[in-house]
């Protein structure tokens, strides 16, 4: 599913692919996926699998709770989060996607990319080239101050987390979850939101994909993918929201009001 039997000779075709996908524009996306490819880009960055394919086996970072026949694996007893430090009582969690939220990656040689991130797979070395949505710095660095945030991906830890070591010069992030920490269903990595070990009525989801949060759609501001339209402000214009939802006690009301009025 992921990795197709002759993942690195397919390089080449899944550059192509991804060319001409980033060249037509986020217009072609659709509201409940991001975009799909089926050699080594999706294997490491997509948070999607195309619906029709078995779960990945677990040496390829499987996820910990896998569908079968129509139910979940039961998930493992211990949160994904460790115990709240005490710097970070009383705020609430906020869950923050990477890919298409944060950053959009690519295997294709990017002009005025931000990062270049070596990612070793099957013995091969691949550059990956990260451009940083606008205003990113802006977001993490207020949205550290406000809230207890987490960097929750489907990716594949050995290309997000060094992304996230250049990213989040702030420390904004207290705690990183990749693939493994996903809950694989009906196609889809979902990041299941009470597995984290945090009141749901305190934690926010921040994500381009509703296919991630469709277990808790109610704790969700979803944003709009984002590819690289330098002009975006979509994370500058969420700043106010947050600073407003960083002082309430429950965040259903705020985010159902968001949901209807927008």
């Amino acid at each position: 599913m992921d990795h197709p039997s002759s993942i690195i000779t397919q390089v080449r075709r899944d550059e192509e692919e991804n060319a001409t996908f980033h060249e037509e524009g986020s217009s072609e996306v659709s509201a409940s996926n991001k975009p799909q490819s089926r050699g080594l880009l999706h294997g490491i960055f997509c948070c999607l699998c195309h619906p029709d394919t078995e779960p990945p086996p677990a040496k390829n970072d499987a996820p910990l709770s896998v569908e079968e026949n129509g139910s979940l694996s039961k998930v493992p007893a211990e949160p994904l989060l460790p115990q709240l430090k005490s710097n970070d009582e009383g705020k609430i969690c906020v869950v923050i996607d990477l890919d298409e939220t944060l950053v959009h990656s690519s295997f294709k040689p990017v002009n005025n990319a931000d990062y270049i991130i070596p990612v070793e797979i099957e013995g091969t070395l691949h550059q990956v080239y990260v451009l940083k949505r606008p205003h990113v710095d802006e977001f993490l660095k207020r949205m550290g101050e406000l809230f207890e945030c987490v960097l929750f991906t489907a990716s594949l830890s050995k290309y997000a987390d060094p992304v996230s070591d250049l990213l989040d010069k702030w420390g904004a992030f207290r705690s990183r979850l990749f693939r493994e920490a996903c809950v694989f269903h009906r196609g889809n990595y979902v990041k299941d939101l009470s597995r984290l070990g945090r009141d749901l009525n305190k934690v926010i989801i921040i994500d381009n994909s509703p296919a991630s949060y469709i277990f808790h759609p109610e704790n969700a501001v979803p944003v709009a993918s984002w590819f690289d339209d330098m002009s975006d402000t979509e994370l500058l214009d969420l700043i106010p929201f947050f600073e407003r939802l960083s002082k309430v006690d429950d965040i259903y009301d705020i985010l159902k009001e968001q949901r209807t009025s927008s």
